[in-house]
């Protein structure tokens, strides 16, 4: 029996994708473009923060490009949440949303982890 392999790599592009469709589903209005053009850069980023973090030159740069993917994740949970509180966001946005929640989880807990190894 094949075990799936864990890739945050693939799960990071997963999610950026489906960010791009979330916000190309948007309504055409002033506020959802205001917030939809911060939430393509936000949502986007993590997966090149990534990319980044796994060519760090040291542990320290690990830590600051892995909190630097943590920092658009929770700017684009709370983008995402605005979005659901004023009912713009389909149920395809609220799915994203807990995605965002669950890779913020994997985040601070490999920052945590990393921070940890580099106190030994």
């Amino acid at each position: 029996m094949s075990e799936r392999k864990f890739d945050l790599e693939d799960r990071l592009i997963d999610f950026s994708a489906v960010v791009i469709a979330v916000v190309e589903a948007l309504p055409t209005t002033k506020a959802s473009s205001h917030l939809g053009s911060q939430l393509l850069r936000s949502g986007t980023a993590p997966a090149l923060h990534y990319g980044e973090a796994q060519s760090a030159e040291s542990q320290k740069d690990f830590i600051h490009k892995m909190k630097g993917a943590l920092k658009e994740l929770r700017e684009s949970r709370i983008n995402l949440r605005i979005l659901d509180k004023v009912n713009l966001l389909n149920e395809t946005g609220q799915i994203t949303l807990t995605e965002c929640t669950e890779l913020i989880r994997i985040f601070k807990k490999s920052i945590e982890t990393a921070e940890r190894n580099l106190n030994r």
